[in-house]
């Protein structure tokens, strides 16, 4: 991940969590938090949040319109299922 602008350790993120609040709000940063030399989380701002939940609810709905325009319009009653399955 390219994206990170830093990254802190678990075991100092509450010494520097002040720091890391204030890189983020102000400053756009986004802030890898790491236990033991591996990337466990990542603190980013509100505005990232909110453009994240915006890029998943376009995929969901271009996925939504995908698979209606696939739908042949066939169904299966649920004893067919149990019988197929069985």
């Amino acid at each position: 991940m390219n994206t990170i602008s830093r990254s802190v350790p678990s075991k100092d993120l509450r010494d520097s969590l002040a720091d890391v609040l204030g890189s983020v709000t102000y400053g756009s940063e986004r802030v890898g938090v790491t236990r033991h030399g591996k990337l466990t989380a990542v603190v980013i701002s509100v505005a990232d949040l909110e453009l994240l939940e915006e890029l998943e609810a376009a995929r969901d709905a271009a996925e939504f319109a995908a698979a209606r325009e696939a739908d042949d319009g066939g169904r299966v009653s649920l004893d067919e299922l149990r019988a197929d399955v069985a």
